[in-house]
């Protein structure tokens, strides 16, 4: 057990003087995993089946599918590239096996090519090539014994926290999560960056009435500009098909949570990202590989934010719930928080840190983050969260923006 030094929270930056670590695996690329997988990624959802077939969660040979990647506009097409070339680089996967069908939009030798220059072996199965799915999964199994051999368990190294990346979400929020659990992971991640770790958020929808407060953190006025871009886009795809994002968001589960209005939503989303200067923003599907907070271009939902957070290489996520959202990820160990105490009895198999202690006054936030904070420590060294341990892990897809064609 971490020893818990008391740690203060003043609104201006403050230098945290103890060094942190966690124990990960060292990657070719220089960086460094909280978890040590053989990645199966289906370049096209045609593909999934047989990606399913020859994965292997218990075994750390865990599958990335998804419903894009053909008959799609070519904006789309390079979000979708760039995107499988992100998550075949992540710092989790030691080692990657691409499956495509053969007739795709997206290459799989393009997206090969991205992934091999992180250093990791990349093998790749073209369905229609080898002579079809059950031939294709004979091949894969082989592939996948071998990399296995040399690649897994592997061996964990201590190394500094400023190697970790941390993601941020929030989901199926209710009037807990802006007053419990969102401040508590607030308080984490200014913790985090004063250590010299990062974060990454996404949600651009959950932004939107708390846009000018984020702006106001950038660190010069090109990323202030860029949230406020971003934002100004989001609602502007929506208004195109002639409608208000208004009544998707804030969704009927967090009407029913008692959030009446996206303002009221985002204000509550917003405050889970810190007080620190917010350092870059990013396209959805963007590798980040420097240190600092940093915004990705991304929907509120649970399939395509964290397919967006893991892009950009996050080695773990933390996910805010305030009625109990219980979607993990493959390749990244997903921490569920809540601040209400009924979700924390009713879902326990679901959560793994319960600060719903704020609302009876017998626990702090700077205390709550602080515990989210080594909890976050103890999972990026190798303790398992609630999702991984119930293999709740598949609800992945990948953001796009234009029509299936």
């Amino acid at each position: 057990m971490l020893a818990r030094p008391v740690v203060r929270f003043p609104l201006q930056r403050v230098t945290i003087l103890r060094n942190f670590t966690f124990k990960g695996y060292e990657r070719p690329d220089g960086s460094v995993g909280t978890r040590n997988f053989i990645g199966v990624i289906s370049t096209v959802v045609c593909a999934n089946d047989v990606v399913n077939w020859i994965s292997s969660p218990r075994s750390g040979v865990k599958a990335f599918c998804h419903g894009q990647g053909c008959a799609q506009t070519s904006p789309d097409l390079e979000i979708i590239k760039r995107t499988l070339v992100s998550m075949g680089q992540h710092p989790n996967i030691a080692a990657v096996v691409l499956v495509s069908l053969g007739c795709e939009s997206v290459s799989i030798d393009d997206v090969a090519e991205g992934i091999s220059m992180s250093g990791k072996p990349v093998e790749k199965i073209t369905i229609q090539e080898v002579g079809g799915a059950k031939r294709a999964r004979e091949i894969a199994k082989s592939k996948i014994a071998s990399l296995r051999k040399k690649y897994l368990p592997g061996k964990r190294k201590v190394v500094d926290i400023s190697n970790l990346l941390l993601g941020l979400k929030c989901g199926a929020s209710d009037t807990t999560s802006g007053i419990t659990a969102n401040p508590a992971l607030g308080r984490t991640v200014d913790m985090l960056v004063d250590a010299g770790g990062s974060c990454v958020f996404g949600e651009t929808t959950e932004c939107i009435g708390a846009e000018s407060l984020l702006a106001s953190r950038g660190r010069n006025i090109k990323v202030k500009n860029d949230i406020l871009q971003f934002v100004t886009n989001m609602e502007g795809r929506a208004k195109r098909m002639g409608v208000d994002m208004r009544g998707g968001q804030p969704t009927q589960g967090n009407i029913k949570g008692g959030l009446s209005t996206i303002e009221e939503k985002s204000l509550g989303a917003a405050i889970k990202t810190g007080t620190r200067k917010i350092d870059g923003v990013f396209p959805y599907g963007t590798r980040i590989t420097s240190n600092g907070v940093f915004m990705i271009d991304s929907p509120g939902r649970e399939p395509e934010v964290l397919t967006g957070l893991a892009a950009t290489g996050a080695q773990v996520i933390a996910f805010t719930t305030g009625r109990g959202a219980p979607q993990g990820f493959p390749f990244a160990p997903v921490i569920k928080i809540t601040g209400n105490p009924q979700t924390a009895g009713k879902l326990a198999d679901h959560i793994d840190v319960d600060v719903s202690r704020i609302l009876s006054g017998k626990g702090t936030i700077s205390d709550a983050g602080q515990d989210i904070f080594y909890f976050m420590l103890s999972v990026a060294s190798g303790k398992k969260t609630k999702a991984e341990l119930l293999g709740y892990e598949q609800s992945m897809n990948i953001y796009t923006i234009g029509p299936v064609i």
